[in-house]
């Protein structure tokens, strides 16, 4: 290829001849339609995510995609999940509907990269999985969670269909449905996939990337272990952020199912907030302008595999959650960019066990049950222990005080 790049300042600025830029314009048009009211969260299954799937349909249609769905652009599949968690019940569970959407751009190449980012949110509160007190009935927009991965989908699929540049590779890029509920959707396309999954190169995965902070510039990357390029790759090609690498192939997003796979994988996030799954998560807090950021980065990376063979796989030790034998929780968003020793709470969900106990936005957890809390992981394996009932102490760090506080699940 030959490629043009022009620095501006410490950040390069895609300026090639004769190819598309990345608009901010566009960018803030996709997120305020995905994540307005009129699309109600955008709930799987609901009428208003199939407005949100054909409004993306109309995108990759109109940018020049082929389809590549069982139905069109759009893939339909069926599932069946109890929306209410606390009912052990397995029968008579009615049978649902999700839409993933396919555009492909056929270059001719033995091989393809992949580029998703979810498009469900959590509709109405009705799923029990929003972090607000009283969410049912409340429209959740999902501005960053996941307008701001779809609108980067839709982009990057404008600028490798636009530009001049001889791709050696074809391109699927897919919006999928049913994340919020188990990665519903990725799993059902890679278990029944409309190409083939031996000839995809790697998958890049964008889910909450709208939220970047000005000043501190983290960006948060996972799945760089699955691959020997990611690492070297990752830091030669950035000149802005401030990087934060998870090796693992395995996460709460869509790259896990093509991990699952043996299929390289990148995740990129630009970090937890307070208005994660609740009705706050609105278009006024996404930062347009770093999420054009984070979309050219991501483009920049794809360009610079153009010339590389078929990237190798490497599989990576699996995150230790405890997420299985979770039986409570403490209502508390981790904050997973944190780089201290700890766990950084960046939000507290009112009348849970912790906003009951005083703990606050800002503490960090350094004890759980007189189990040492140095990290996600740590907190994770020490909440497992506890059942709903069981009391406790937890401590936590706010500013230079160590408080310890008594905590009820």
């Amino acid at each position: 290829m030959n490629k043009k790049v022009i620095i501006t300042g410490i950040f390069a600025s895609f300026t090639f001849a004769g190819i598309a830029q990345i608009s901010e314009k566009q960018i803030k048009k996709d997120i305020s339609y995905l994540a307005s009211d009129k699309l109600k969260g955008r709930g799987t299954s609901s009428a208003e995510e199939k407005m949100a799937a054909t409004y993306i349909a109309k995108s990759f249609k109109s940018t020049g995609l082929i389809p590549k769905g069982n139905d069109s652009y759009f893939y339909n599949f069926t599932f069946k999940k109890n929306s209410n968690p606390h009912d052990t019940a397995t029968t008579n569970i009615p049978e649902r509907k999700g839409i993933n959407v396919l555009g492909y751009l056929d270059n001719n190449a033995e091989n393809t990269i992949v580029i998703g980012a979810h498009y469900d949110h959590l509709g109405l509160g009705r799923d029990h999985n929003s972090l607000d007190a009283n969410p049912e009935n409340k429209i959740h927009n999902g501005a960053d969670d996941n307008a701001s991965g779809t609108a980067g989908v839709l982009e990057l699929a404008r600028y490798f269909t636009k530009n001049n540049i001889k791709e050696n590779y074809n391109f699927l890029f897919i919006c999928f449905s049913g994340e919020e509920l188990g990665l519903l959707g990725s799993k059902k396309w890679c278990d029944n996939p409309t190409i083939d999954l031996s000839k995809i190169n790697y998958m890049f995965n964008m889910d909450m990337i709208g939220r970047l902070n000005d000043s501190t510039r983290k960006l948060l990357v996972y799945g760089v272990g699955t691959s020997p390029i990611w690492v070297p790759l990752l830091d030669k090609t950035n000149t802005y952020f401030s990087i934060k690498k998870d090796s693992s192939g395995i996460g709460p997003s869509d790259q896990t199912s093509f991990y699952l796979k043996d299929i390289p994988v990148l995740h990129f996030f630009t970090g937890q907030h307070s208005d994660y799954h609740k009705p706050s998560d609105d278009v006024d807090k996404i930062n347009i302008s770093g999420e054009k950021k984070v979309i050219e980065y991501i483009a920049e990376l794809v360009n610079q595999t153009n010339s590389l063979p078929k990237l190798t796989f490497a599989k990576t030790a699996s995150p230790v959650t405890a997420k299985s034998s979770w039986k409570v929780t403490m209502g508390v968003m981790p904050d997973y960019a944190f780089e201290g020793e700890g766990m950084r709470i960046d939000g507290v969900t009112d009348n849970k066990p912790a906003s009951k106990a005083g703990v606050k936005t800002g503490d960090v957890v350094i004890e759980l049950g007189g189990q040492k809390v140095k990290n996600v992981q740590d907190y994770m394996k020490a909440l497992s222990t506890f059942k709903k009932g069981d009391k406790t102490t937890v401590v936590v760090k706010r500013g230079t005080e160590n408080l310890s506080l008594p905590l009820e699940f």
